[in-house]
């Protein structure tokens, strides 16, 4: 599966930046904020949307400012690796709220996961929902995150 790169220049880089920092901020304030015309601004945003550069705009929560929360990253090992069933893991998670993100890895486990739960009890029901229950699931290693001294979104364009 090939992603076709996109090349971007000065402004369009200028552009990613501001919107990784504030994407709440009107059209006519990022163009001010990159120096481009407003309409300019907006036909690069729109082309950057369009061409999957931009993914999604969304607001990023403070876990621990509405509740309980328990992360954890989870170290997941299949028993057999074969591309469906690589692929049939994958959709299970991907349909979990409390998969935030899921990688394959090499080497080592199959699979990262990064979830979030509200406690100990809410990882343990998780953990028979998509491990204990899934055949395929060998072996799982949980680490528990006791402090977030960094958590970032941005990507250096």
């Amino acid at each position: 599966m090939s992603e076709i790169t996109i090349l971007l220049d000065d402004i369009d880089r200028r552009i990613l930046n501001a919107l990784q920092v504030d994407a709440s901020q009107t059209n006519s304030e990022l163009a001010r904020l990159v120096h481009v015309s407003a309409p300019t601004c907006l036909r690069r945003v729109k082309h950057l949307t369009d061409s999957g550069v931009i993914e999604r705009q969304v607001a990023i929560v403070a876990p621990q400012r509405i509740g309980p929360s328990l992360t954890a990253v989870v170290e997941i090992t299949l028993d057999v690796q074969a591309a469906e069933r690589m692929a049939e893991f994958e959709q299970l998670v991907a349909g979990d709220a409390a998969v935030l993100q899921c990688y394959r890895v090499s080497p080592g486990p199959d699979f990262v996961l990064i979830v979030q739960v509200a406690d100990m009890p809410a990882y343990h029901a998780l953990a028979h929902r998509l491990f204990a229950a899934h055949a395929n699931v060998r072996n799982v290693k949980s680490y528990f995150s006791t402090f977030r001294s960094k958590f970032e979104t941005r990507i250096a364009v």
